[in-house]
């Protein structure tokens, strides 16, 4: 699941009545428990350390990663 272009804002959180509230690029808006937006954000970390792994990786050797 790539999108076509990634967005390079990043989304507003706040708490809310208990709730978690995220409003991202293009009218995006989600309301996540607080365990769901724990969860929610270790997986962003994991992947966006990812992510930037790949693009380091691209920038040392672009070759090795063309199919």
């Amino acid at each position: 699941m790539s999108p076509e272009k990634p967005y390079d804002e990043p989304s507003e959180v706040a708490a809310e009545d208990g709730a978690v509230v995220v409003d991202g690029p293009d009218g995006v808006a989600i309301t996540l428990t607080p365990k769901a937006a724990i969860e929610t954000s270790q997986r962003l970390l994991d992947a966006g350390l990812t992510a930037q792994g790949q693009r380091v990786q691209k920038k040392r050797n672009p070759a090795k990663l063309q199919p």
